[in-house]
């Protein structure tokens, strides 16, 4: 089913999701099993998981030189969607990137999700390679996620790369597209970037779901502003408790998203990890019991592969 028709189907009520990574390579979908099964019974319509590109490593050779090797530490996307809806009869939603894809490879990869029986899909640009500044799309892919967004929407009109193909099937997914609350770390303005959010809408988005935030006046704000530029499809909000001193600095820092001062103050007055992330399970309640009083259709939470934290959390709300 897709997501649209979940939120349809709630009549209303505030829908719990969340997202996972692929293990790293060596482990077997057991690992990811023993994450979802603690967050099941709270009823998930669908869980998203992500897709990693490869990366590049350099290792010196006996002469001397140095020698490029690709490498993928987080592969099995699709087939991890396929056991997560074997297992547990519930929507997994693959994330499709730019990055590391060209057209043609896209085109496969989605034929593939439309034989398993997949509706939905995540469209992301996706970031660039630890070795790039910049993102850098493949000689035949696509730069932005609107031109991968209008690619789906024109399986979905049965409209192929191949232009000679006949009586070709038309595939339905159901598109999904990432929004920035505190705008995408390359975007001159939220102004600007909610434009682009809005092409890729037009190009055939069905839905956004945010990058994290902790502060909900920024994402109302956000929303207020998608409403006001015409933008009408469901916008899910993205929340990820905080749980590690660390991640005080590292979120700022490789995400762009501002923390509150008053969770900086009590982060930081914090004994260890575990009174951290004892703050951040709080703070992300207070966060979603004021979403779902606003009457936000899905609550949608970055678990990150770990459940204890967002069960908790799921406890009190769902």
């Amino acid at each position: 089913m897709k997501v649209t028709e979940h939120i349809q189907n709630a009549n209303g009520k505030t829908l719990f999701s969340f997202e996972i990574l692929p293990p790293l390579k060596g482990q077997n979908i057991q690992s990811i099993f023993d994450s979802i099964d603690p967050l099941i019974e709270f009823n998930p319509p669908f869980i998203d998981v992500t897709y990693h590109r490869e990366e590049y490593e350099y290792k010196e050779r006996e002469n001397g030189l140095l020698q490029k090797k690709i490498v993928k530490k987080r592969p099995g996307t699709v087939g991890i969607c396929a056991g997560i809806q074997n297992r547990y009869n519930v929507d997994a939603i693959p994330h499709i990137l730019c990055g590391g894809f060209t057209k043609e490879d896209t085109e496969n990869l989605l034929i593939d999700l439309d034989f398993l029986g997949i509706d939905n899909v995540v469209a992301l640009r996706g970031d660039a390679v630890k070795s790039e500044t910049y993102f850098k799309p493949e000689k035949e892919g696509h730069a932005y996620a609107s031109e991968l967004v209008t690619q789906i929407s024109n399986l979905n009109k049965g409209i192929y790369l191949d232009e000679d193909l006949q009586n070709s099937t038309k595939t339905d997914f159901c598109i999904g597209v990432a929004g920035y609350p505190e705008k995408h770390m390359e975007a001159p303005s939220l102004d600007s970037d909610i434009h682009f959010v809005k092409q890729k809408i037009k190009n055939g988005a069905d839905y956004i779901i945010t990058q994290m935030f902790f502060d909900n006046q920024k994402f109302f704000d956000f929303v207020a502003k998608c409403r006001t530029e015409g933008i009408t499809v469901p916008i899910i909000p993205g929340l990820k408790p905080l749980a590690t001193v660390k991640q005080l600095n590292l979120i700022p820092h490789r995400f762009k998203v501002d923390l509150p001062d008053e969770l900086i103050k009590e982060v930081v007055r914090a004994k260890n990890n575990e009174s951290v992330s004892q703050i951040g399970v709080e703070w992300c309640i207070q966060q979603s019991k004021e979403l779902v009083a606003a009457g936000i259709p899905v609550l949608h939470y970055y678990s990150m592969g770990k459940a204890t934290n967002i069960r908790t959390i799921a406890e009190e709300i769902f």
